[in-house]
């Protein structure tokens, strides 16, 4: 199976459009749809986003010989949303989103502690 292959197969498994995936991954819809009819070959930076993106290996991605998609490892999909959101934020929009969520979970469990 070519890489535009798979590629696509992952996509329609998500049941998500092209333009979706290329937002994502910060590209166009017309670049990535090149991906999948195989007219042209992603760079590096872009296959790690898709394998991220797509929670598999970048070998699988390839077509390796032996390639399978990553198992689920228990994640759930809100888990993956939340991930996939962080991969592209900046560094001090991440530092902000962490203060946020600690915070958010500091007031959960005073609510928690006084009974409340």
């Amino acid at each position: 199976m070519s890489m535009g292959e798979r590629l696509r197969e992952l996509r329609l498994r998500r049941k998500i459009s092209q333009e979706e995936v290329a937002k994502h991954i910060g590209i166009t819809r017309s670049a990535y749809s090149h991906y999948e009819i195989n007219n042209r070959q992603p760079v590096y930076e872009t296959l790690i986003k898709l394998a991220a993106f797509f929670d598999v290996s970048l070998d699988y991605i390839i077509g390796g010989a032996n390639s399978k998609p990553k198992p689920e490892s228990g994640v759930s999909a809100e888990s993956r949303e939340i991930l996939s959101l962080i991969q592209h934020m900046s560094q001090d929009q991440r530092k902000k989103s962490l203060h946020l969520i600690n915070d958010l979970i500091r007031q959960e469990q005073h609510r928690a502690d006084s009974g409340g």
